[in-house]
């Protein structure tokens, strides 16, 4: 028997690998004969960067770069087993826990960090880089990542533009002839499941902006601002991604990683199952066990399980697929036909503090039942 272990984290208590571990000891103790692949597994948000090197065995570094509110900040990246694959999470250098009520504002908030990140691993002489789009503090359009990298963001004066998304207004003119010449021969994977277009109502600034501290005000400020970068770099660059579905992005970095390099956009759980091999290690697989902190009609868009059991009834289609998850929500019927079965894990109830303590010892219990119920059947 093959039972394949590819879960995503239970987020604020356990990493996917954790998660994964504990599976894999509840399981042992029903099934100890059994051949077991573990597989740490995320969507292109957070935990992607930790999933991605648990996986391949990489190594995670910590860089200190420009924080959204202009000072420092000390971001992580990871290169990959592999040696030749970075992961970047934009959120480490440009995310929403760099600001608080008081101190969040859109239009200044920059994207220099992650600009400076992907100059690091540059220098790694890595030529492949994930990044993963979420959790942003931003609305610049990807103007102070673009910045970073080399890319001139001139005034009436011929001078840099300051940083934030509410300064877009002064930019004339793009020059990028001073841009990281690397890039021309680096493939960067965006990792996002957001589908959202630069400007309009379904843009970056209006449907992102209220959360980042954007008031009506600020809302039609940014959008403006994002439309007009647009056109210059239309203009100047013979570039245009203001519509491309995804460049609204992490307040428009999308766009600026579209425009200003050679990026693709990916779905987030799509990239980190090819990262993974998650296909060829599936095959022939009996069981897969996979997971989430909560799981509800919304795991069928762009989730974890719903994009591992999609994946592993691929290739190995007499497969049972099993989602674990610490809450079942609303309209989990919906899930059905790709997952098999879905178990809650809580044993009893318990407020959050404890529910997040018991974790493991839950995950494994439960598991250990499921494979006790497995070899009975076998």
């Amino acid at each position: 028997m093959k039972i394949i272990i590819a879960p995503d984290s239970f987020k604020g208590s356990l990493t996917a690998k954790e998660v994964a571990n504990s599976i894999y000891t509840g399981l042992k103790r029903a099934l100890p004969s059994v051949e077991y692949i573990e597989i740490p597994m995320a969507d292109g948000g957070e935990g992607t960067m930790q999933a991605l090197v648990d996986a391949t065995n990489g190594k995670i570094f910590t860089k200190s770069v420009r924080g959204p509110l202009n000072t420092s900040v000390a971001a992580h990246y990871g290169i990959l087993g592999d040696k030749k694959t970075a992961v970047i999470e934009m959120a480490e250098a440009a995310g929403l826990q760099y600001v608080n009520d008081q101190t969040k504002n859109p239009l200044i908030t920059t994207t220099y960090g992650v600009g400076e990140l992907i100059k690091t691993v540059l220098d790694a002489k890595i030529r492949k880089i994930i990044i993963g789009l979420g959790g942003s503090c931003t609305n610049d359009g990807g103007a102070g990542m673009a910045q970073a990298l080399g890319v001139k963001l001139l005034n009436l004066q011929g001078k840099d533009i300051p940083f934030g998304g509410g300064n877009l207004s002064q930019l004339i003119r793009i020059d990028n002839s001073k841009i990281d010449p690397r890039l021309k021969d680096t493939e960067i994977i965006l990792a996002s499941d957001v589908t959202n277009p630069l400007t309009g109502k379904n843009g970056a600034s209006t449907v992102f902006g209220p959360q980042k501290g954007a008031t009506p005000e600020m809302v039609k400020k940014l959008d403006q601002n994002l439309h007009h970068f647009a056109a210059i770099a239309r203009r100047d660059l013979k570039q245009d991604y203001e519509h491309t579905p995804g460049a609204g992005a992490a307040g428009g970095l999308g766009f600026g990683l579209l425009t200003f390099t050679n990026a693709t956009i990916q779905s987030g759980v799509e990239a980190v199952l090819e990262m993974t091999n998650f296909k060829e290690k599936t095959k022939n697989a009996d069981f897969i066990f996979t997971g989430e902190g909560a799981t509800d009609f919304q795991t069928q868009f762009g989730k974890t399980p719903y994009g591992v059991a999609k994946a592993a009834k691929e290739v190995a289609p007499n497969s049972t697929v099993i989602c674990l998850t610490g809450n079942i929500g609303k309209k989990v019927s919906e899930l059905y036909g790709p997952i098999d079965a879905i178990f809650a894990t809580e044993s009893g109830a318990k407020d959050l503090k404890q529910a997040i303590k018991d974790s493991k010892h839950d995950l494994a219990q439960t598991s250990e039942n499921i494979g006790r119920l497995i070899k009975k059947l076998k």
